[in-house]
């Protein structure tokens, strides 16, 4: 329960900055194009919610930098150097306390507060002609709200929980309730569903402030799709389900929106032919090594949120300069000069910073080092029926964290956050948390083909080799994961299969060559490698999938590092794991304090309370 000085700090910071934010301008970050009103109207007036919710969405921006350090330092994926500042190296080593900046539920309470009085004041009833003019944005407040309790009860634990505005200390006093994640889904998911499939609202293009261009020195303008800058309702449905272990309704979830969206996982690749990984790789590529990519794009390409991509669905956008709004700290915090006004053009090695204070762990090092790379031998017919690996690791670390020589010093910059957008939602986001969710549901193979393949028509296909019919891809599902996939999850059920025809394993974004019957990179052996860690002679289904679980983890480590997202995936991962009991009742806090132990954490973490952080 909450003291009072807590209550009376959070009124006063909610009447301060919270409510406040709906009610200002719309100058700096949130400029729009779009033709609508963007003055101040009434709640109650026939007039679409654009004002308000660019409002709302100031508040992530505020919770951005946040976001990310506490999802990061607390993870496997990163470690400190000399020039780590006291905050970020206790957030590392879990000594933060109350005083750490980082260490804010208002942030957070800002969001909830301004979702909670557009919705308590929205008339939703109103319509012109057939259109329900209020309700993307009254669903896209739902949505918001609900992230941003997840985040709180993730970093927190228990939290006080509300749904009316807050507007006076005496509101704050009388505050009584306090929810964990189940009680947040049990309390927020229901409304939310009403609005499954409500696309996020769409103002056309903002600004997101100027740039330095990558071509000039001359300022220019960067804009990007305002629908970008949403949190769609299925994704947070499908994580509210996904964290409270209710793993059928998250798939559902997840699929919905892939469904809706016609989204797949789409080919991304590394090019080996690039003169920088020829630099690296020197006389280890393979002198047989061919790549033929179609339809595809460069995997670095995602993180520009300017470019047309098929990979970014959320993101937290944030300003080009402190008069345009509010601005982040992470690309700095990683090595790389984002607000630099003399250190040339976006591209430049000038930009970059060997006072990062954030590097890549030994653990991540290790993890990415130990993958093999698939290729066909050049003047293969087909390029299907030999496949080769070579080890080279995967190609997704050396993107990530680029390697730097400047000022007779050698060190790695990630790369993620160089247009200074912090990705919340992208393609790979949710394909692998939906293979999370599928594999706890019981079928590990559709997990894996989800990395492998993509879920596609190819997995019901058979290729003719020669004389020979061989499964192409499918031949590692069991008939009831084809089942389940025909209809539970109905990726591959007649009306659904064509959505998906164009999905790739996700895999290989870092590994390239994995689809197929003729790839190394098989369920099985992946599988095995993990059992054999368990030393056992038998094997149950029970142990498959939480091998695949470990396998999962892995992939987001590769797929998603630094991101904000790696301790909610390892603290979600445990519970999990804890709920199971596999090995017993506390396995997933062993498993979680086993990832973590290089950072020498001041407390016992395979005690679940002190995965939180103190609340203030």
């Amino acid at each position: 329960m909450m003291t009072f000085n807590i209550k009376k700090s959070i009124a006063v910071v909610f009447l301060c900055c919270g409510i406040g934010a709906v009610t200002t301008g719309c100058e700096d970050m949130f400029e729009t194009d779009s033709n609508r009103q963007i003055f101040d109207p009434a709640l109650d007036q026939k007039t679409d919610s654009m004002f308000y919710t660019l409002g709302i969405l100031k508040g992530l921006q505020l919770a951005a930098d946040q976001y990310v350090m506490t999802g990061e330092m607390r993870g496997d994926l990163v470690a400190t150097n000399q020039y780590t500042e006291t905050d970020l190296r206790r957030l590392a080593d879990f000594s933060a306390d109350v005083t750490n900046k980082y260490d804010s539920a208002y942030v957070y309470y800002r969001i909830i507060n301004n979702c909670n009085y557009y919705i308590a004041h929205r008339d939703t009833t109103l319509r012109t002609g057939s259109r329900q003019v209020a309700i993307p944005e009254y669903a896209e407040a739902l949505a918001i709200r609900a992230w941003a309790y997840m985040q709180l009860a993730k970093n927190y634990g228990t939290v006080p929980f509300y749904t009316d505005p807050l507007v006076s200390i005496d509101d704050a006093n009388s505050l009584k309730e306090s929810k964990d994640l189940q009680g947040i889904c049990d309390a927020l998911a229901p409304e939310l569903m009403k609005f499954s499939g409500t696309p996020v609202p769409d103002y056309g293009e903002v600004s997101a402030g100027v740039l330095n261009s990558s071509e000039s020195d001359n300022p220019q303008e960067k804009r990007i799709k305002s629908r970008n800058a949403m949190l769609p309702v299925d994704l947070v449905l499908g994580d509210l389900f996904l964290e409270t272990h209710q793993y059928e309704q998250a798939a559902r979830y997840y699929f919905n929106f892939l469904r809706a969206n016609e989204w797949v996982a789409s080919q991304a690749f590394i090019s080996l032919m690039d003169s920088y990984f020829l630099r690296i790789f020197d006389d280890r590529m393979p002198s047989s090594f061919s790549m033929t990519v179609s339809n595809g794009y460069e995997w670095s390409s995602i993180f520009n949120v300017s470019a047309d991509n098929d990979d970014i669905i959320s993101v937290i956008p944030m300003a080009a300069n402190k008069l345009r709004g509010a601005v982040t700290e992470l690309p700095r915090y990683f090595g790389y000069d984002f607000y630099s006004t003399t250190g040339g053009s976006a591209s430049s090695n000038e930009r970059y910073l060997l006072e990062r204070q954030i590097d890549a762990s030994a653990s991540y090092v290790a993890l990415s080092d130990a993958q093999l790379y698939y290729y066909t031998p050049a003047g293969t017919s087909g390029g299907s029926t030999v496949v080769r690996s070579a080890d080279l690791g995967d190609l997704r670390r050396l993107v990530t964290m680029r390697q730097v020589a400047k000022n007779d010093s050698a060190f790695a910059v990630m790369i993620k956050f160089t247009s200074a957008n912090i990705p919340i939602y992208r393609s790979s986001t949710v394909y692998l948390r939906l293979a999370e969710a599928i594999n706890r549901m019981g079928y590990p193979d559709a997990a894996f083909a989800i990395l492998k393949d993509g879920i596609n028509d190819d997995l019901l296909s058979y290729e003719i080799v020669g004389d020979s019919t061989d499964l192409e891809a499918g031949h590692y599902l069991q008939p009831q994961t084809i089942e389940m996939l025909r209809t539970t999850i109905p990726f591959l059920s007649t009306e659904n299969v064509q959505r998906f025809e164009d999905n790739w394993g996700i895999h290989s974004r870092g590994c390239y060559y994995t689809r197929g019957a003729f790839s190394p990179y098989k369920y099985d052996t992946e599988v095995g490698k993990k059992l054999a860690l368990l030393n056992t002679a038998t094997y149950t289904k029970a142990d498959t999938i939480d091998a695949m679980e470990d396998i999962l983890c892995d992939e987001m480590a590769l797929e998603l590092a630094f991101e904000g997202n790696r301790f909610g995936d390892l603290t979600r991962i445990a519970r999990h794991k804890n709920k199971a009991a596999l090995y017993g009742s506390n396995c997933g806090s062993r498993w979680l304090a086993s990832k973590l132990a290089y950072k020498h954490p001041v407390v016992d973490l395979t005690d679940e309370k002190n995965w939180y952080l103190p609340f203030k």
